[in-house]
């Protein structure tokens, strides 16, 4: 390992922000101001304690950049020192992700989504608008910077975007964290530490606090500079309960908390249920609560749709440990939101459901892995985590059971590929976000290389209903194969966008019903970037997993976007194509090549028809199958979806 260090000093703030996260430096060896004379004569840690250190970098960039709003030549050499991580593989993760900046900027940066769903609502006239204002993307003016950005995960109010500030949060100085060691290798399963300063309740540490933020949408280039120039003044965000507007209904089984009671009140949520599945899956034992999810036959709600129960079963069954539970909360694809709104508002839930899926598979320590771009559902999920801390439902003995089981959050920094799940372990364990080549499959050498069980927010709080009224009742929704109810991400042109909960088996007419559809109906498009569109004759097509599958589609994340024939369909189908030309990791050639002449072709047969277009069409085909067929991950395998789907059943470039 080459540890080529620099000379390069950080700031007074950049020291602070990481030895607020990692402690004050052990020795000079470890970034202490002069190495004494002890560390002259030992030099502590070495290669395993490296190792163990190793899953903090990405919380030490997040620490830096939140504080800075970017990360020096100094700070990330101090990284290194503290780490033992070789500069040149930091600078690597660093500049891995699209939120971290490795050059100057301002510690204002507004992100201006231009994915999708805010295409279709003029964000493109925003952002002409926003040039005109505060110049080109990218250019300082006033303390901020603005820059284009895909999906930011608020498509029920698009076009949108998100201001974030750097700074210091005083407010979090002193914390007090109980945390698990059932992580990195060389920690034993069960075992607590208590870290920080200070006294009385647990609080979250300040390093991994979110910048301050706002969410600014719909968005006019007006509303953003005045936001620029004085965040604080940023309009209030609505409820969480605004982007359901089913909310309140009695039929809702998933979204029947959001919008009706208080998200941040963990009495509310015992009032409402809560923490019944929990003492249930107690009394069944860990065998009995995978019985259960086994014959309510539940599915990942991501899209592959792969039993949960079996995922369980499998790594539960592992004999190496310790177990890990990783929840998926990394919802990037353009159009999907509906995790997003579950822990906004209903955080407890997924605490509760998590506790239980560790219960199952033997895990002590689980991991949200969020979205970088969600600050508001951070902070709701940490005031929650602390809640449950201090009522005993997280810790060494939670419900006086014996069973010992915590969670840390662990924010993304805007990489779309970290949404697949052996991404994910890489960029928990301080690597670059890229996806591992299967077998071995996570259930057997997951996150640290132990047995690892990977679920998404939908599926894990499908467990609540299953557990609380028994399997047979949730199989009873839905359909033979596709169990209980499904979320539906709506948005584009309908009259009440918003994230819907129907049984699996309704079909997607009724669903637009209840959005309300436009008059002029151009394309419906399934399962967002990664997904297939569909025509407006084509709406009633079940929506289940064997029901799309069988029309030729998809049913993905549920996304649903709508669009009508004010759309330009070519122009849509480039910023697909552009999309994951950006998020591809460039690991494998099917899809670091694939996709760029990809997109290259849709560049040259936007303007013209006939037989160019025939041609760089039967390219686009030949270089399709490629990616789908030779790619590492579903990036790259689905890269052609909705492209291929455009051209053959909605007859675009013809």
């Amino acid at each position: 390992m080459d540890l080529r260090y620099t000379d390069a000093a950080p700031s007074d703030a950049e020291r602070e922000a990481v030895d607020t996260l990692l402690g004050p430096p052990p020795s000079g060896w470890e970034g202490a101001a002069e190495r004494t004379d002890e560390d002259l004569r030992w030099a502590k840690g070495g290669a395993a304690a490296a190792k163990d250190r190793r899953d903090q970098l990405l919380p030490a960039l997040h620490a830096v950049n939140d504080r800075v709003g970017w990360i020096s030549e100094g700070a990330l050499d101090y990284i290194c020192r503290r780490l033992t991580v070789p500069p040149a593989e930091a600078y690597g993760v660093a500049t891995f992700y699209a939120m971290f900046s490795v050059r100057p900027r301002p510690a204002k940066v507004l992100h201006v989504c231009t994915d999708l769903a805010c295409a279709a609502r003029g964000s493109a006239a925003v952002c002409a608008d926003l040039t005109e204002r505060l110049g080109a993307p990218g250019t300082p003016a006033e303390g901020a910077v603005w820059q284009e950005s895909p999906c930011l995960g608020l498509c029920e109010r698009a076009p949108a975007a998100l201001l974030l500030q750097a700074g210091a949060n005083p407010d979090l100085r002193n914390f007090r964290q109980i945390q698990p060691l059932g992580g990195p290798p060389g920690r034993s399963p069960g075992e607590f530490e208590e870290r920080g300063s200070g006294g009385g309740a647990p609080e979250e540490p300040t390093a991994g606090a979110p910048r301050r933020s706002a969410v600014l949408a719909p968005a006019t280039a007006p509303a953003l500079v005045a936001a620029t120039r004085a965040p604080e003044s940023a309009p209030a965000e609505p409820p969480a309960g605004a982007a359901v507007p089913q909310a309140g209904a009695p039929t809702l089984v998933l979204l029947r908390r959001i919008g009706t009671v208080d998200p941040a009140s963990l009495d509310d949520y015992r009032s409402t249920g809560g923490y019944t599945a929990l003492r249930r899956a107690f009394a069944l034992g860990p065998a009995g609560v995978i019985r259960e999810v086994l014959d309510a036959g539940l599915v990942g709600r991501g899209g592959a749709a792969f039993p949960t129960g079996r995922k369980w079963q499998a790594t539960a069954q592992q004999a190496d440990g310790p177990h890990y539970l990783v929840c998926n909360a990394d919802e990037s694809e353009p159009g999907t939101f509906k995790d997003r709104v579950l822990m906004e508002g209903d955080p407890y839930a997924l605490i509760e459901a998590m506790t239980i899926a560790g219960y199952a598979i033997g895990a002590h320590q689980g991991y949200i892995y969020l979205r970088g771009e969600y600050p508001r559902v951070y902070e709701r999920l940490s005031h929650a985590l602390t809640s449950a801390r201090t009522r005993g439902l997280l810790g060494p003995d939670v419900l006086g059971q014996g069973y010992a089981f915590d969670i840390e959050i662990r924010r993304g920094a805007g990489a779309y590929i970290c949404g697949e799940e052996t991404a994910i372990f890489n960029s928990i364990e301080g690597q670059r976000g890229e996806p591992r080549s299967k077998p071995p499959f996570p259930v057997e050498k997951g996150l640290f290389g132990k047995p690892t069980a990977v679920n998404n927010v939908e599926t894990l709080v499908n467990v609540l209903p299953i557990l609380e009224h028994g399997a047979a009742a949730y199989a009873a929704t839905g359909t033979e194969t596709s169990t209980g109810t499904k979320l539906f991400c709506v948005s584009g042109q309908v009259a009440r966008p918003g994230v819907y909960e129907l049984p699996f088996g309704a079909n997607l007419r009724e669903l637009l019903a209840l959005a309300g559809p436009p008059e002029d109906m151009r394309a419906v498009l399934l399962g967002g970037a990664a997904g297939g569109f569909v025509r407006p004759d084509e709406l009633d097509i079940p929506l289940t997993f064997e029901g799309t599958r069988a029309a030729g589609t998809t049913l993905g994340s549920g996304v649903v976007l709508v669009l009508d024939g004010s759309v330009e369909l070519p122009r849509v189908l480039l910023r697909i194509a552009e999309f994951f030309r950006d998020e591809s990791c460039g690991q494998c050639v099917p899809c670091r090549v694939g996709t760029v002449r990809q997109e290259e072709a849709l560049h040259r047969i936007v303007d013209r028809t006939g037989a160019g277009a025939a041609e760089d069409i039967a390219l686009m085909r030949e270089v399709g199958q490629a990616m789908r067929d030779a790619s590492i991950c579903g990036l790259g395998q689905t890269a052609w979806n909705a492209v291929e789907s455009a051209i053959d059943r909605l007859g675009v470039y013809k």
